[in-house]
């Protein structure tokens, strides 16, 4: 028989409704891990009224994580073997649902997946981290999607946790391996994310108000009116059609961050990387998991004069900007950092849980402390 996986996600991306018509499956591409050993079944959102939407808000503000989204799913999350999560908002409210279900013979294996929980953990009081070391105590096994986070996993949580590689939907950015980059005449800069994390401060201080650069940055954050510059122009991050105009039209794209530890501009270097565009980059959160330095001009964080020069660098020496860039393509394709390899990183997890399960009891108690191995041949050099 198949094992029932089901994956739960954030209140928005029901597959029968995120990008309805673009047949692009399962947000994230855990729809690539269906195959005759797993069947998957997916959350779904509730229709709900403005005040109900405004309890369910308020509610997941207060304990950091959407328990009401998570209830409309139980019975779907009960009749599982597996639930796969994508993030702390989801697993620790999937863990409570689970310990208020009580004990059972085969209870449903949880992935638990944290990617701003480590960042935030010392910020939380006692009661808090109380209360969610509890909750991740059900997990059967943590994730990451960066070595820091993985390490931080053990500091605060005593428990060590499986780095997993995050990955790109290749049908919206399908990968070319450039063969020509020619900078423009005032260099074109392009910036995109709504991550809290971005650092859209020191990129304004680098290159607002000097008419060397046309800056585009594109995010749904609000700008403070002082950073306003005559050459920088900001606009939402509005879909995937304008975020392919914006990276057709730069020719360099910066991931300015702010220190974390969860890997933030993953997702941006990836596209970039996926276009042929070299990139400048906050070296912070361990991106270097992804790409080598060969691939990414890396800067140290708050520096607007480093961040400055770098984009100089590229743009007096086209040969080099298109080195990189070449270097960063073939790393997206050697290592297969897509959504497919993603997925199929929880299918190898999941595999190892079930073979644990099935083993004694005294040694799977033992191995569950012990970090799932997903490396696979095709992840060497990372």
């Amino acid at each position: 028989m198949s094992t029932k996986v089901h994956v739960h996600l954030f209140y928005g991306a029901d597959p029968r409704f995120y990008r309805q018509g673009d047949n692009i499956g399962c947000l994230y591409g855990y729809h690539h891990a269906e195959s005759e050993d797993y069947a998957l079944t997916y959350s779904q959102d509730a229709r709900e009224s403005a005040p109900v939407r405004l309890l369910r808000r308020a509610l997941k503000t207060v304990l950091g994580f959407d328990l009401i989204h998570t209830l409309r799913n139980r019975d779907e999350i009960l009749r599982s073997d597996v639930i796969w999560t994508h993030t702390e908002h989801e697993y620790l409210s999937v863990a409570l649902v689970l310990l208020l279900n009580g004990r059972r013979t085969a209870p449903p294996l949880l992935l638990a997946q944290s990617v701003w929980l480590l960042d935030k953990w010392p910020s939380y009081g006692m009661l808090r981290r109380w209360l969610y070391r509890k909750l991740i105590a059900r997990a059967d096994v943590l994730t990451t999607l960066a070595s820091e986070n993985a390490e931080l996993c053990e500091r605060y949580l005593g428990r060590k946790a499986t780095h997993v590689f995050y990955g790109l939907n290749t049908i919206d950015f399908p990968v070319r391996m450039p063969d020509d980059w020619q900078p423009h005449t005032p260099l074109r800069i392009a910036a995109i994310g709504n991550d809290r994390d971005r650092d859209w401060e020191t990129l304004i201080q680098a290159f607002g108000n000097d008419a060397r650069y046309s800056v585009r940055l594109a995010t749904r954050r609000r700008i403070p009116a002082k950073l306003r510059a005559e050459n920088v122009e900001i606009a939402p991050a509005a879909g995937l059609t304008k975020a392919r105009e914006l990276y057709d039209w730069a020719d360099v794209v910066l991931v300015p961050l702010r220190p974390n530890s969860h890997a933030s501009g993953i997702t941006v270097m990836l596209e970039a990387a996926a276009l042929g565009k070299p990139m400048v980059v906050t070296n912070v959160g361990t991106l270097t998991d992804y790409f080598s330095y060969r691939a990414a001009a890396y800067v140290p964080p708050f520096d607007a004069e480093a961040l400055r020069e770098a984009a100089n660098r590229l743009a007096a020496s086209p040969a080099e900007g298109l080195r990189q860039a070449q270097a960063a393509t073939e790393q997206l394709l050697s290592r297969d950092l897509t959504t497919r390899q993603f997925a199929l990183q929880h299918v190898r997890i999941t595999d190892e849980l079930l073979r644990r399960r099935a083993a004694p009891q005294g040694r799977a108690a033992e191995e569950r402390r012990t970090p799932v191995s997903v490396h696979s041949q095709s992840r060497g050099g990372l």
